[in-house]
């Protein structure tokens, strides 16, 4: 009886190993590595200027607005954990979105991502390219066609890896995690050992709040830029379908790394403080440069290549779960059937990435094209307040649906109420014509959600073409659609 029980079990395995779906590959250590590598990419080296100039140089204003915005990303992630484990599926805020709000809302958000995710993974590559290229260059600047060779390069290395494995996408993503992070360590540490040593620097911390008090708007300038810098928080909910246990490695993983993570923000905020004035930290075109010439002067080239190595490891992450978008945005059918193919060799979708890449390439070649989705920052915070939204409605609309982790029930409130404060405010505080234009953008989307998704207009030809495009990349639809089982 036992005997049988076993190979039952055996069986089943072997069943669950042969299926074309993603696998459970993303243990805890691994979520942790891609939720630090996604916050913590160039700007806390480069220019962690933002809070301290909007504060106007109040140093206890300053480090108070770097905790709340730290608190405030914990909460939108605890919110977010009650999603991924209640909903584990690829996709992330588009999932939950159109599990709570429906189907346009859902294309909205993809098609508003389809363009700015990618743009700003381009604009990652070539910051890692203009780090890359100028030890070699000096003073002078690194030729534009090289800066933008080796970040295709880069794009394409990178999306390809993630398209053969995702285990050796995760060893990747940990091993640039632990070393950017031991880069900020040293910093940390570094501030420390000299907080205690110089007396000026201890004056600064004892009389933080004795400058300058800056006033309501001053404050929330500082504390987008804060908001800014903790940027990535909500990346874990897209590979939710490939964590192992998500019901508990989710919240747990949350609740490991973005701590982790304001800790960190905090101690390398002090230990700049405590070498440089707040005057110089702001005029400092990278601070953690000028930090290194003063502290460790004969070792201070770690830090430019400590730069890019944190922008390696912020865009293998980011790319990683764009690719997961796309898979679940064509799953739903909301883009092309190719793109939730998985390869049948690794069970990556492979599609999906060579997708996202595409576009994050035809990004870079003018790369002008960047410039215009700066306007499309405020839709960031409006697809977090709905995805908040989201939570609230399912919490009253499905009250049965198990949950193995639920968050206090007015953390969500709080974070719609939030989240459109921070779409309205800087429209109405500086208004400028292109956020119009990135508004009609968006709702340009109903030309396409109109004939393609609502009224289900096909063109023949292009099942042609797909099939075609299936047998070259040796890819074939999944065989559970985590769409089916979400619906």
């Amino acid at each position: 009886m036992g005997k049988g029980k076993s190979e039952d079990t055996k069986y089943r395995k072997r069943k669950e190993k042969a299926k074309t779906q993603l696998k459970r590959n993303i243990g805890y250590f691994d979520g942790v590595s891609f939720i630090i590598g996604s916050i913590v990419g160039a700007g806390i080296f480069v220019s962690p200027t933002g809070v301290l100039k909007h504060s106007l140089l109040n140093v206890g204003v300053a480090l108070t607005i770097w905790t709340a915005s730290g608190l405030v990303s914990l909460m939108g992630s605890l919110c977010y954990a009650e999603l991924g484990t209640a909903l584990p599926f690829s996709g992330g805020e588009y999932s939950h979105i159109k599990r709570g709000l429906g189907s346009l809302p859902a294309f909205v958000f993809i098609w508003t991502s389809t363009f700015t995710k990618p743009a700003s993974n381009a604009a990652r590559a070539l910051l890692f390219a203009e780090y890359a290229t100028q030890p070699f260059y000096g003073i002078c600047p690194a030729p534009e066609v090289l800066k933008k060779c080796l970040a295709l390069a880069v794009l394409w290395s990178l999306g390809i890896l993630n398209g053969r494995s995702v285990k050796m996408a995760a060893w990747v993503q940990t091993v640039f995690t632990l070393l950017k992070m031991m880069a900020l360590s040293v910093i940390a540490i570094g501030g420390i050992v000299l907080i205690g040593r110089r007396k000026e620097s201890l004056a600064r911390f004892e009389d933080a709040f004795s400058s300058e008090i800056p006033n309501a708007s001053q404050v929330a300038e500082a504390f987008f830029q804060g908001l800014y810098a903790y940027g990535g928080w909500w990346s874990l909910n897209y590979m939710a379908e490939e964590m192992k246990n998500p019901s508990r490695n989710i919240p747990l993983t949350v609740m490991t790394a973005v701590p982790a993570v304001i800790v960190f923000y905090l101690l390398v905020n002090i230990s700049y403080l405590t070498v440089l004035t707040p005057k110089e930290v702001v005029s400092s075109v990278a601070v953690a440069v000028t930090w290194a010439d003063r502290v460790i002067p004969s070792v201070a080239w770690i830090i430019p290549l400590s730069v890019a190595v944190s922008i390696f490891g912020a865009l293998n992450s980011s790319m990683f779960t764009l690719g997961r978008l796309s898979y679940a945005g064509s799953q739903s059918g909301h883009l092309p059937v190719l793109i939730s193919m998985l390869n049948v060799h690794s069970c990556t979708p492979a599609p999906a990435m060579i997708f996202s890449t595409t576009i994050a390439s035809i990004f870079i070649i003018p790369s002008d094209l960047i410039m215009l989705t700066n306007y499309f920052g405020f839709s960031a915070w409006l697809m977090i307040g709905l995805t908040c939204a989201s939570l609230i409605v399912l919490r009253y609309r499905e009250p049965h649906l198990h949950r193995p982790y639920k968050v206090f029930l007015p953390v969500p409130f709080v974070m719609v109420a939030m989240s459109f404060f921070l779409v309205l405010a800087p429209i109405v505080w500086s208004p400028n014509l292109q956020y119009v234009y990135a508004f009609l953008f968006m709702l340009g989307s109903l030309v396409v959600y109109l004939p393609f998704i609502h009224f289900k207009l096909h063109f023949a030809f292009l099942d042609k073409i797909t099939c075609h495009l299936q047998l070259l990349l040796e890819v074939s639809p999944a065989d559970e659609s985590a769409e089916s089982k979400c619906e």
